[in-house]
């Protein structure tokens, strides 16, 4: 294992790599382009927090001392090295475990997601590490793989429409969720040339990448109440799904303690309710929910909160 001093030089992310220039990205206005980039930013310095503490405590102090509504991409970002030092490690190996079960549990969403991020990285079998986490949240990191596979390659993944090879099933589906919720950097919250994207994909990705697009709207935000209209009327049948993501971005904002006005209002507008509605929506959805290998039980819960909007 490398030791601490040198993590950040052998596995640090450049600074650059979350400018839009850097990525290739365009932005729908300048203000929506360096609140992405801050984002992006955020996200950075909880990756290399990480990588310099030990100290799980000392780890989410840091972390805290971000804007409360940022907070949650710092610990996604944490989720990312820590499973990255996981992997590396030959035998302190439980980081991330002990990080999402015990000072980052307000931030387990978020961190789930950074766990793709690392897989990402590592080249990992994404269908085979999936087993290793959490059966229901263990899926967010299958999300956090496609996010990151747009984020990084969108060439292949978004205007090839490229599926790596190794997905199959709701790998394939929450992968697409992933990547939907990517094209919210990608095009920078240009919402009609972001919808004019998802089109282009063949139809039966579109459900998937509806439900990506809704996480990113109201989690990261960056624009007013009259694009969310615009957005509802241009999902058509697709706006269960769009709900969806909506639904579970209020839920990891309230289970987080950062719920801000731009939540309220993707949730007012894509759910016809307030933030809490829209996230108790994900809690009823959990009753009896089964757990078998016929089909994930993410996938079901999915399938029940967009029945809950049709």
């Amino acid at each position: 294992m490398i030791p601490k001093p040198l993590r950040k030089l052998v596995f640090g992310i450049p600074a650059d790599e979350t400018k839009f220039s850097k990525r290739g990205f365009t932005a729908i206005s300048e203000e929506v382009r360096q609140r992405l980039e801050y984002v992006g930013e955020t996200f950075v310095f909880g990756y290399h927090s990480a990588l310099k503490h030990d100290d799980q405590t000392a780890l989410a102090q840091e972390l805290d001392t971000l804007p409360n509504e940022m907070r949650g991409f710092a610990y996604e970002g944490a989720g990312m090295a820590l499973t990255l030092l996981d992997f590396l490690s030959p035998f302190k190996r439980n980081r991330f475990q002990n990080f999402v079960q015990g000072v980052g549990e307000h931030h387990v969403y978020m961190i789930y997601v950074g766990a793709g991020w690392a897989w990402a990285r590592l080249f990992r079998n994404v269908n085979k590490a999936v087993t290793k986490l959490d059966p229901l949240l263990g899926w967010l990191a299958v999300d956090g793989y496609g996010f990151h596979e747009g984020y990084f390659h969108w060439q292949q993944r978004i205007d090839k429409q490229q599926i790596p090879k190794h997905l199959h099933g709701t790998t394939k589906n929450v992968f697409d969720q992933g990547l939907g919720r990517c094209l919210w950097f990608v095009k920078g919250a240009n919402i009609d040339e972001i919808v004019k994207t998802i089109q282009s994909f063949d139809s039966q990705r579109h459900a998937d990448l509806w439900g990506g697009l809704g996480l990113a709207v109201c989690y990261a935000g960056g624009v007013d109440e009259a694009s969310i209209k615009h957005l509802a009327k241009l999902a058509g049948p697709f706006q269960p799904q769009l709900a969806q993501g909506v639904a579970f971005a209020a839920k990891a904002r309230l289970i987080a303690g950062n719920s801000m006005p731009h939540n309220e209002l993707a949730c007012k507008v894509l759910c016809h309710s307030d933030i809490e509605t829209a996230a108790k929506v994900t809690d009823d959805a959990l009753i009896d929910l089964p757990y078998h290998d016929a089909e994930p039980a993410y996938q079901l819960w999915r399938q029940r909160i967009q029945a809950n909007y049709t």
